[in-house]
């Protein structure tokens, strides 16, 4: 369904389904007709995750609760939003449409983004003794 609706938007809008670019466009508009798609993909984004729950697909899926303190996710949304300013782009504007358009610096980005991950996984898992 992401590569059909990142499909769809490159079809019809010529525009990558990159979620910060979009969102970024909420926030600080190029023009203003240009903010009203974005709104609309961004409530189905959240209206997609309801609505799948709703007609029961999502059965067996637990209430997700953070393992952290609010200061924590807050200083790591900011951390995120920074990373996503310095590498142009977020997950999936480089790891789905960059990938499938085969851009040699979403390439790049994308294995930045994984390879991060893995080191902080074992680093709050194994040497800090997270969960």
């Amino acid at each position: 369904m992401i590569g059909l609706a990142a499909a769809f938007l490159l079809l019809a809008k010529g525009r990558i389904a990159g979620i910060s670019g979009i969102a970024g466009g909420v926030i600080y508009p190029e023009q203003k007709d240009d903010i009203s798609w974005r709104v609309v993909f961004i409530v189905g984004l959240i209206l997609g995750g309801l609505i799948y729950q709703w007609t029961g697909f999502g059965v067996g899926v637990t209430h997700i609760t953070a393992q952290v303190s609010t200061p924590v996710l807050v200083i790591a949304g900011l951390l995120v939003g920074i990373g996503t300013q310095i590498g142009t782009g977020c997950t999936s504007g480089h790891g789905i449409c960059g990938l499938a358009r085969r851009s040699p610096r979403s390439l790049v980005a994308t294995l930045c983004f994984m390879g991060s991950a893995v080191v902080t996984v074992f680093v709050v898992r194994h040497l800090l003794g997270g969960v």
